[in-house]
């Protein structure tokens, strides 16, 4: 028997992910299949590029919707309410100082399918983010990503 894998979340990243999946249930379903009535009216639907493009749009869209459904799922909010910051977990924002730019960065900590590394939400699967988890602050770590190495310190953990 095949266990499920489970999706960690932070409450905010399964509000974001639901609003996500109702617009595209709601409005991007709606305004696809606008387009594709659109392009049908053009008439001979094996030389229609747009009819093509649309129809090529809805399977994405679907394709999403399955996705997301499935993850809504087999989602497992993590419950930062009574975390204490004494160690880094999923749902923190931890500042670290990098010794290779020798200067400060800050990143949540989130599950895989809320990671965003542009605005600083690094997954807990990532290398990065498999290597904070559980560390305290004026901790040094290392971690190696290829052939290179990179130390960090864990200067500060508070809550997201």
């Amino acid at each position: 028997m095949s266990r499920i894998e489970q999706v960690k979340m932070t409450a905010g990243g399964l509000k974001k992910m639901e609003q996500e999946l109702e617009y595209l249930k709601t409005v991007k379903r709606k305004e696809v299949s606008a387009r594709i009535k659109e392009a049908m009216s053009y008439g001979d639907l094996s030389e229609n590029s747009e009819y093509d493009e649309a129809k090529n749009e809805q399977a994405r869209v679907e394709a999403k919707i399955a996705e997301m459904e499935s993850d809504l799922k087999r989602a497992v909010v993590i419950d930062v309410s009574d975390a204490d910051n004494s160690a880094v977990y999923i749902g923190c924002k931890v500042r670290l100082y990098d010794y290779e730019f020798e200067e400060e960065v800050e990143y949540c900590i989130v599950g895989s399918k809320e990671a965003d590394v542009r605005n600083g939400k690094i997954s807990d699967a990532s290398p990065i983010g498999k290597a904070l988890i559980g560390k305290k602050a004026d901790e040094e770590f290392e971690i190696s990503v290829g052939d290179e190495n990179f130390k960090y310190k864990v200067l500060e953990i508070t809550k997201a």
